[in-house]
């Protein structure tokens, strides 16, 4: 896979195949005579582009610019006349290695890479903070309204920051701009209570939950219709 969707806390592992993928390049992508067959591969490039790939691979072997790789990456796959052997020689070639059996994926993040749990830690259930995909609304009601908030809200009248508070943490990403904005303004001016705050925040979770719960309870009422999938 090009792209490997994971939380922060995954990027080492991604990163451990990247080395996997460059060991393994690197011993078996280098057929004897590799360099003359990269060599000659450039010149099917042409004059002209054949000269700006040597520069892009030289900028990226010796200064190790990623936008140089890119660009030579871009002009190699943009080259119809080339073989399957010419482009991965060329690809690999770039890099300073051999040529690319096995590509090195890239770790994709979200905006918010790590999802907050109900106490402001990481979600997760060593910690005993989690919401279930298909928790029982209920459930996920009385989770969020019990959520503790910014400490120096003692009272109803006084303000608190929501960069000190695990709700917002989900508002940001659970909720729109304008409600953001909106929570933002009432918390820092008293303006609004905390119950007012998680409010939208329980819909917005119960509505992304609720064609999660439908599915599986089609499911969970038809076992023959499991069996005639899995048969």
């Amino acid at each position: 896979a090009g792209q490997v969707p994971v939380g922060a806390d995954q990027v080492p592992h991604v990163e451990m195949t990247r080395e996997l993928a460059r060991r393994f390049n690197h011993l078996f992508g280098r057929d004897e005579g590799f360099e003359k067959a990269a060599d000659e591969a450039v010149k099917k490039l042409g004059r002209k582009n054949g000269k700006l790939y040597r520069e892009l691979r030289r900028s990226y072997v010796e200064q190790g610019s990623e936008e140089s790789l890119s660009r030579a990456q871009s002009l190699v796959a943009s080259q119809g006349n080339l073989s399957m052997g010419d482009r991965d020689r060329l690809l690999g070639y770039a890099e300073g290695s051999g040529k690319i059996i096995l590509p090195e994926p890239k770790a994709l993040l979200t905006e918010n890479p790590v999802m907050p749990g109900l106490d402001g830690q990481k979600m997760s259930k060593s910690y005993n903070n989690t919401i279930s995909l298909r928790e029982d609304p209920d459930s996920v009601t009385k989770k969020v309204r019990t959520m503790t908030t910014d400490p120096a809200r003692v009272k109803r009248t006084d303000p608190g920051d929501p960069k000190k508070c695990p709700v917002f943490d989900l508002h940001k990403i659970y909720s729109n701009p304008a409600t953001q904005a909106w929570i933002t303004e009432g918390c820092m001016s008293a303006g609004i209570g905390c119950l007012d705050c998680k409010g939208p925040l329980i819909e917005a979770i119960l509505q992304e939950q609720q064609p999660m719960r439908e599915r599986a309870l089609q499911f969970e009422e038809s076992p023959d219709l499991v069996r005639s999938i899995i048969a």
